[in-house]
C-alpha cells in the first residue's frame, strides 16, 4: 500500500486564510469531510462522522466572525475527538462491543465544551484501542487504525485514529488521551506532533477513564506550533489568545539533558542516532544526564513494575462491571490485561503509589538542573498490524511493552511531554520526546521548533 501522508494544512495557515476572507469555516469543514471520505477507508481513523452537526457548527463560526467575534486560533477549525470522550447526542463506544455505545451522551465532556467555546468545529470521533488499554491500536470493535505512512503498519495506540487523522491530512487537530503513552506513541509512529500536558492541565470529566491517576487528555497536530496554539486555547481561554507565528519563539539557551534510552529499555540504535542527530544538527547539544549505579531514573525493572501495578489495579476497578457477563464481547488481549489487574492487592498498590512518589521526586530533582530532558519517543519504528513481538538485537520483546517503555515513566511523574517528528528509518517516522516541568511547557515548543525545520533532512 502507498503512503497516504500529504503536506497537511496547519491551524495557523487555515486561521490566516479564514480571517483574510478567502475561505469560510463551512468550506474548511466540507474539505475535511471530503478528505475523510477519500482517505478513511484505507486507515480507519474515524468511527463516526457528524456531517450535519459539523456543518451547522461551521455556519455558526462563520456568522460569529462576520459579526466581529473572533474566539481565537481554533475558531472555525475542523477537529476530531477520540471515541472515549463524550460529545452530546453521539455514542461513546470506547472501541468496544460491550455495553458501550448503546446510549448517546447527555452532555459534552468538559474538554469538548472548551473546544466549542474556542470556536472549533467537531467533525467526528476517532478509532481507539479497546478501552484505551493498548499501545498498538489494532484491537477495536471497529477494526485497527492503520498508519497513513504505510497502512500495513500499525498506527500505535491507544489514540491511533486521532494520530492517523492528522497524519493523513483529514483534520489539523485531534484529541486523544494518554495513560502510558497513548498520544505520544502513535504521534511518533505516524510522524505527527503529540503533546501530553501536565497531569490535570486539560480536564478529564466526561472522558471515560482507564487509570484515573495516570490519565491525561492530549493533542495531535501537524506542527509543534499548532500544538502550542491549541494548548493555549484550551487552557487560558479564548480571550487571551495570540495568533503568534513560529518566528515569535525566543532564541535562548536551554539546558537540555540527553537520557540514553538503552538505560531504560532496549532501543534500535538507528532510532537513537536519528533522534540525537535531530538535536545536534539544529544547534542543540544536550548534556548527558548524570548516571548513578541504578540509572538516571532508578531501577528500570522496579519502574515498570510500579507503573504496571498502578495501571492494572485502576483499570480493573474501572472496568470490573464489564467482566461480569460481558467477557465474550471484549478482545482477548484486553480482557487478559484487565484480569491481571484483579490480582493486585491493596498493599501492592499502596507500595507502588509510594514508589511513584519517590520516582516523581527524582524526576523533579533532575529537571531542576536540566529543564528539558530529551530521548526517543519509541525505541522502534512502527511494527506491522497484529505484530505481537519486536526484535532488537538478540532480544525478542513484547510489542506493547516496547512501545510504552520510554513514555510510561512520564505519566507517573505527571510532567508535560511532547513528541515531535525527528526523521525516518526505512521510510517510517521516528519521534523525539521532550520532557519538562509543569509551568515550563514553552521550553518544549522552543526546542521542537528547531528540530522540525530539518527533520526531513535527517531521514535515513
Amino acid at each position: 500500500m502507498s503512503s497516504l501522508v500529504t503536506t497537511p494544512f496547519t491551524i495557523s495557515e487555515l486561521g490566516r486564510v479564514l480571517r483574510q476572507g478567502t475561505t469560510s469555516s463551512v468550506q474548511l469543514v466540507r474539505d475535511a469531510l471530503h478528505r475523510i471520505e477519500d482517505r478513511n477507508p484505507a486507515v480507519n481513523a474515524f468511527v463516526l462522522v457528524d456531517t450535519v452537526g459539523a456543518l451547522a457548527a461551521a455556519e455558526q463560526a462563520d456568522a460569529a466572525l462576520a459579526a466581529g467575534r473572533d474566539l481565537g486560533p481554533l475558531h472555525g477549525i475542523p477537529v476530531a475527538v477520540k471515541d472515549l470522550i463524550d460529545i452530546a447526542g453521539l455514542p461513546t463506544t470506547c472501541g468496544s462491543a460491550s455495553s458501550f455505545g448503546t446510549q448517546r451522551a447527555d452532555q459534552d465532556a468538559e474538554i469538548v465544551a472548551r473546544l466549542r467555546r474556542a470556536g472549533a468545529v467537531i467533525v467526528g470521533k476517532t478509532t481507539l484501542h479497546e478501552f484505551a488499554y493498548g499501545a498498538t491500536g489494532d484491537r477495536s470493535v471497529h477494526g485497527p487504525s492503520r498508519n497513513p505512512v504505510n497502512p500495513q503498519h500499525m498506527s500505535g495506540g491507544s489514540s491511533g485514529g486521532s494520530a492517523a487523522a492528522v497524519a493523513a491530512g483529514m483534520v489539523p487537530l485531534a484529541l486523544g488521551t494518554d495513560t502510558a503513552g497513548s498520544v505520544r506513541v502513535p504521534a511518533a509512529l505516524c510522524g505527527v506532533v503529540g503533546f501530553k500536558p501536565a497531569f490535570g492541565a486539560l480536564p478529564v470529566s466526561g472522558v471515560y477513564a482507564l487509570a484515573p491517576t495516570l490519565d491525561h487528555v492530549g493533542l495531535f497536530t501537524a506542527t509543534s506550533h499548532d500544538a502550542l496554539l491549541a494548548s493555549r486555547a484550551l487552557t487560558v481561554g479564548p480571550t487571551e489568545h495570540k495568533l503568534m507565528s513560529a518566528s515569535d519563539y525566543p532564541v535562548r539557551d536551554v539546558a537540555v539533558a540527553w537520557l540514553a534510552p538503552d538505560e531504560i529499555a532496549p532501543t534500535d540504535p538507528r532510532v537513537t542516532q536519528v533522534v540525537h542527530g535531530s538535536l545536534t544538527h539544529n544547534g542543540v547539544d544536550p548534556a548527558v544526564a548524570p548516571h548513578t549505579h541504578s540509572g538516571v531514573l532508578g531501577d528500570t525493572d522496579d519502574l515498570f513494575r510500579t507503573f504496571s501495578t498502578l495501571q492494572g489495579r485502576e483499570a480493573f476497578a474501572v472496568h470490573e462491571a464489564h467482566l461480569n457477563g460481558e467477557e465474550s464481547l471484549i478482545d482477548p488481549d484486553v480482557l487478559a490485561r484487565l484480569r491481571r489487574g484483579q490480582s493486585v492487592s491493596d498493599e501492592q498498590y499502596a507500595a507502588a503509589d509510594r514508589a511513584r512518589g519517590q520516582f516523581r521526586d527524582r524526576v523533579l530533582h533532575l529537571l531542576e538542573k536540566h529543564p528539558v530532558l530529551a530521548m526517543p519517543t519509541v525505541p522502534v519504528t512502527a511494527p506491522h498490524i497484529d505484530q505481537r513481538t519486536v526484535r532488537l538485537g538478540d532480544t525478542t520483546i513484547d510489542t506493547r511493552a516496547a512501545l510504552l517503555s520510554l513514555t510510561s515513566p512520564w505519566n507517573m511523574a505527571g510532567v508535560p511531554a511532547l513528541s515531535v517528528p525527528a526523521g525516518h528509518i526505512d521510510g517510517l517516522p521516528v519521534g523525539l520526546q521532550l520532557i519538562t516541568n509543569t509551568g515550563d511547557e514553552e521550553l518544549l515548543f522552543e526546542i521542537a521548533a528547531r528540530v522540525e525545520n530539518r527533520a526531513t533532512a535527517m531521514s535515513r
